[in-house]
């Protein structure tokens, strides 16, 4: 019995090492030195202090800053452990809300968004990802359209034409992977810090 046994034991071992030891730290090694930053977490730099990710969005409230798109993520409430509480891009607990189609709640928060982002540019009918949350609550992109819809707030919030901001728009707008998958895209963390520069 022992020998059928060891052999079965030496190939479990065998296995968990190249499987479990050698593979995956060959693959860090070489994605490492083939996209090292992406490696490191596609980290954003601004006067040598990281402030953000390419992948993971973040809250901007300031009209004269583009928003994005809506997060459903939550962290325990710190008075209550019981409950939670709304933290948006929490990477800790990446979800969405799980509010379907006939949510009440849901239903009436978008009404709500909505009224608000009409009153912001009435000429313009307003793009669904503003007012809707993506299934992982961390998406840093907006559609080109939202950006584009933003352009008149923030315009007049930092006390520019309008054609500039929205060639910056345009310049930060990347189009789809290799011209066929996915869709049009801005980061909205790259786009305000362009705006930034701009201003300078």
């Amino acid at each position: 019995m022992l020998r059928e046994i060891r052999p079965a034991i030496v190939l479990l071992l065998l296995l968990t090492a190249v499987t479990g030891l050698a593979y995956p730290l060959a693959i860090t090694a070489i994605a490492g030195a083939i996209f090292p930053s992406q490696a490191q977490g596609s980290l954003i730099e601004k006067d040598g202090k990281v402030i953000g990710s390419a992948l993971i969005g973040q809250e901007f409230k300031e009209d004269k800053y583009f928003h994005g798109r809506l997060s459903a993520t939550v962290a325990p409430d710190p008075n209550d452990s019981s409950k939670t509480v709304p933290a948006p891009y929490n990477a800790a607990n990446s979800g969405g809300s799980n509010l379907g189609p006939t949510s009440k709640a849901l239903n009436d928060r978008i009404k709500e968004d909505v009224e608000k982002l009409k009153a912001e540019n009435p000429s313009q009918p307003v793009p669904i990802d503003l007012v809707t949350t993506s299934g992982s609550g961390l998406d840093p992109d907006i559609s080109p359209d939202a950006a584009l819809f933003q352009v008149p707030r923030v315009a007049k919030a930092r006390n520019l034409r309008e054609a500039q901001v929205r060639e910056i728009v345009e310049a930060n707008t990347k189009g789809r992977f290799v011209g066929v998958l996915g869709e049009p895209r801005v980061n909205v963390l790259a786009l305000n810090l362009a705006l930034d520069a701009a201003a300078k």
